[in-house]
């Protein structure tokens, strides 16, 4: 297993991986469904390019303001149930969204509310993951869950879009509540029931307590650093450019109807990037690839802005930001090495309040990206803002990388399961304590 990647008939073979996969499957597909009729919709009542992006941000911003906190339930209550109970109050409340007549404002408000579930979920489905899954096992998994992200994008892009010109907004958000409703049925019958993961030594129950730790111990380890500054600068400006891509297909083709193409490019991309990285090359190769990946998700997103404005509108020119924007989401299969090398430097009792600090930081990061790239798109042309993204990404990149190239362990990389110790002494090297 150490010098050949791990076979789909090897993680699915693991009965409660199954369950994980299928429930995200669902829970993405409605996700990205009931986002894209919104963002579009919103687009139409007020055709405004700020508002439109601040729509679509939403969703990600709950992880900026409470991600971290909320995440900590991952790591203080049996994570099965975690994930039950998100999904339960997700059900409930989009199902409320569906209702005839509720005003806008009431359903945006209501979205962020729902988004304020995905912390604690993702935080125990990535922890539970790594507990079920062993060797390069969750490498695979992690490939699989990638693409299955990728394709649920797709999918969720290209319905939302058509249900909202052939039916409306109330069907794509009752799709999505019964989405959320399988999926808690589906984890219900096929988890494992196990314990809430005991603490550490001396460790306070206290749910502040348990974020500051899980805060303290990402900062303290250089090598954690890295890893998320990495994850987190190039999605911050390979997806800011998404925000915009309704007024983007009015500039290239003058309407709004190809705005779920455009929005799909980058997910269909990251389908290719992560199969091939994730299920072909070898894990030695993968830690390889990393750079050439990162500099490929940012680069592509340059070269998409510039496209129209050398080739010019029109069909053409669509047709090679498609494919630029595609190539960007190759490049977005460097997550998977990233995600190997994060779980591998974190222990089982941080890993929910671990994943909630990166992911609270990824979506952060990538809602504030939205919201500047709307707010640019006010006063600068679509093309000239996906310009700017790609370009301030290629330079900004390149201090993670060389701090990630850095902290390389020596010897190769501990197992799966994480080495505390290895982190911990990183920590002191600096003169801080690892927690």
């Amino acid at each position: 297993m150490a010098d050949r990647p791990a076979t789909f008939r090897e993680v699915f073979a693991v009965g409660e991986f199954r369950p994980l996969f299928g429930s995200y499957l669902l829970s993405t597909i409605g996700d990205e469904l009931a986002r894209v009729a919104l963002t579009i919709l919103v687009y139409q009542r007020t055709d405004s390019a700020l508002l439109s992006a601040v729509t679509f941000a939403i969703s990600y911003l709950p992880w900026l303001l409470g991600g971290p906190v909320l995440a900590a339930l991952a790591d203080r209550l049996p994570r099965h149930r975690v994930l039950i109970a998100s999904d339960v109050v997700r059900a409930v409340l989009v199902a409320v969204m569906a209702l005839p007549g509720v005003p806008l404002g009431v359903l945006l408000v209501l979205l962020l509310i729902v988004s304020m579930c995905a912390p604690p979920f993702e935080a125990a489905r990535s922890a539970l993951m790594a507990d079920v899954l062993d060797g390069d096992r969750y490498a695979v998994a992690t490939s699989v869950t990638g693409v299955t992200q990728q394709v649920a994008q797709l999918l969720g892009y290209l319905l939302g879009g058509t249900l909202l010109i052939a039916l409306s907004p109330s069907a794509a958000l009752l799709i999505d509540a019964a989405t959320f409703a399988v999926s808690a049925a589906w984890l219900t019958a096929r988890l494992r029931r196990r314990p809430a993961p005991a603490p550490t030594g001396g460790e306070s129950r206290s749910l502040w307590h348990d974020t500051a730790a899980g805060l303290r111990f990402v900062a303290g380890a250089p090598r954690l650093r890295a890893i998320v500054g990495v994850l987190w600068v190039a999605a911050l400006f390979s997806s800011a450019p998404e925000a915009i891509s309704a007024p983007l297909a009015v500039q290239l083709l003058g309407g709004i109807g190809t705005t779920g193409l455009l929005l799909a490019a980058n997910p269909a991309g990251a389908t290719v990037g992560g199969i091939l990285v994730g299920r072909f090359c070898p894990p030695a190769m993968r830690e390889r690839l990393l750079p050439p990946l990162v500099v490929l998700s940012v680069g592509a997103v340059l070269l998409a802005g510039l496209a129209p404005l050398v080739l010019g509108t029109g069909r053409a020119g669509f047709a090679v930001v498609l494919g630029l924007l595609f190539l960007g989401g190759v490049g977005s299969a460097c997550s998977i090495p990233l995600n190997v090398a994060f779980v591998q430097a974190v222990p089982s009792a941080y890993r929910g309040r671990a994943f909630g600090v990166a992911v609270a930081g990824l979506s952060g990061v990538q809602g504030v990206g939205a919201i500047l790239a709307g707010l640019a798109a006010e006063r600068l042309l679509p093309s000239t803002v996906v310009v700017l993204c790609g370009a301030l990404g290629l330079v900004a990149v390149v201090g993670p990388l060389l701090a990630l190239d850095r902290t390389r362990p020596a010897g190769g990389q501990p197992g799966p399961g994480g080495d505390l110790g290895h982190v911990a002494a990183e920590a002191r090297a600096e003169g801080r304590s690892g927690t």
